[in-house]
């Protein structure tokens, strides 16, 4: 490799190891094996070079991430079977690659500094609302249109990146895919028979 690809190199070995935050561009030269002056003259600062490493991991982890959620063709999608089986695949990903996800929750601090931090969250996050509602639709991307993406897209998402603070905080007490189920299935009967639901003390009151 030349010099500009061994400090990509570099540039990610440090962000697996040391964090997006705690990277200094001393770590990255002795990482990659290339002097401080290569960052400055392949990437013009050290930031810059850590944005693209960023970029190219999360992108190398989406196209990994794509191929391992292999769901089961046998549940229907939309099932609840298929919802669990997902979101099971989708947690055991966290544990293989816990370190990028840390280290890709880092630079969303930056968003408002870094305008291409926040064009990159950004055009994920479109992408990962596509993704997962033709995952769990059980369907080809092509057919999920804006209005789908938009809607159950954004569901799934905002449960995946709540899941995985869960997960990375206290992964002991995370819920796990049969437990989103089973809370499905609850929202689903409550919301069906149109009657709110007691409080916890109205229902300690009328038991005793």
């Amino acid at each position: 490799m030349g010099n500009r690809e061994d400090l990509l190199a570099g540039a990610k070995q440090c962000l697996y190891e040391k964090g997006y935050l705690r990277t200094t561009a001393r770590d990255i030269a002795s990482a990659s094996g290339v002097s401080l002056a290569g960052i400055g003259y392949h990437f013009g600062s050290k930031d810059a070079l850590m944005n693209q490493a960023l970029f190219e991991a999360i992108g190398e982890f989406g196209d990994t991430m794509e191929s391992s959620l292999a769901v089961d063709t046998r549940l229907a999608g939309g099932s609840l079977e298929r919802f669990e089986a997902v979101w099971a695949q989708v947690i055991a990903s966290f544990s293989t690659h816990r370190k990028l996800w840390l280290a890709s929750f880092e630079p969303v601090a930056q968003l408002d500094h870094v305008p291409e931090i926040r064009e990159f969250f950004a055009m994920a996050a479109q992408h990962s609302r596509t993704g997962l509602a033709a995952l769990f639709q059980g369907v080809d991307e092509a057919e999920i249109d804006e209005k789908a993406a938009r809607t159950l897209g954004s569901f799934y998402y905002a449960l995946m990146v709540g899941l995985l603070t869960q997960w990375l905080t206290d992964p002991e007490h995370a819920p796990t895919g049969r437990d989103f189920g089973d809370a499905l299935r609850t929202i689903a009967s409550t919301i069906g028979t149109g009657a709110p639901q007691p409080a916890a003390a109205e229902v300690a009151g009328g038991s005793q």
